[in-house]
């Protein structure tokens, strides 16, 4: 079956994405319950026993939540940076010694025929990076969590098979909303979020020949909707001369409703 993927659940209450190959399972995060993990691996038809390993990107809640009850219950390896090791630990409580592993920031480590590829984001935690996923000739990219996309970042990410690109809030939504005016600055910062806009203008930079899907992900359940989303990130990439549904398609992700397990 080569590569497969699910995004088990994405925006601001928690985020946790499968990846697998024959020989390997990774997640990447871990940002909801235990017992909440345990069910979203039930909806693919998985087992958290057969992972390889869990992937941190940064040490922010909603993508750490379940990552000391998940090693300590099925001994899975963790792999993080020494930095968000660090700022994490406290955390996410005690992981023995020999679950812990560095995974530097910009590096390649393989894993029988995958490779997988860490690189910086732009995000207020200390040292956040995201991955993308090489094997059999396909590239999967996961990107959210970045207040910019840089050209750094653009030049790793290009032309990859499947997107999981963060497409967080709408500009409008979130300056007329609850917020209190520090946090929608946050959010708008460097150092914050992507809008659908932003987002689509990134993509239509990175967007190559083998693009096939691009799941918007990292929606704000306060500043955004799916079909809001949708209809941004279409509208501005018609504008930059692609058009969605030619050849890549947009999906949806959710926060408590896994995608379906899906060849890369």
């Amino acid at each position: 079956m080569g590569m497969q993927f699910s995004v088990l659940a994405s925006g601001s209450t928690g985020n946790a994405i499968y990846v697998e190959t024959e020989q390997h399972a990774f997640l990447v995060d871990a940002g909801l319950s235990g017992r909440q993990m345990e069910q979203l691996f039930g909806q693919i038809g998985r087992n958290i026993a057969d992972l390889s390993g869990i992937l941190v990107t940064h040490e922010h809640s909603d993508h750490i939540k379940g990552i000391g009850v998940l090693a300590r219950k099925y001994q899975l390896p963790v792999y993080a940076n020494d930095k968000t090791w660090s700022a994490m630990e406290g955390m996410i409580g005690e992981i023995p010694t020999d679950l812990k592993f560095s995974f530097g920031m910009e590096s390649v480590q393989s894993f029988g025929s995958l490779e997988i590829e860490s690189f910086g984001v732009s995000h207020d935690a200390v040292q956040p990076m995201f991955y993308v996923f090489h094997e059999g000739g396909k590239k999967l990219v996961i990107i959210t969590d970045t207040g910019y996309v840089s050209d750094r970042m653009k030049g790793t990410i290009s032309n990859a098979d499947i997107f999981v690109f963060e497409s967080n809030h709408d500009v409008e939504m979130l300056r007329m909303g609850r917020y209190p005016w520090s946090v929608k600055q946050r959010i708008l910062s460097d150092v914050g979020h992507v809008s659908n806009e932003d987002a689509a203008l990134a993509m239509s930079e990175v967007i190559g020949d083998r693009t096939k899907r691009i799941y918007l992900a990292h929606l704000s359940k306060d500043n955004n909707m799916k079909d809001l989303a949708r209809l941004a990130v279409s509208q501005t990439l018609q504008e930059q001369g692609l058009a969605v549904g030619e050849t890549f398609s947009l999906y949806d992700t959710d926060p408590k409703i896994p995608t379906t397990l899906t060849a890369v």
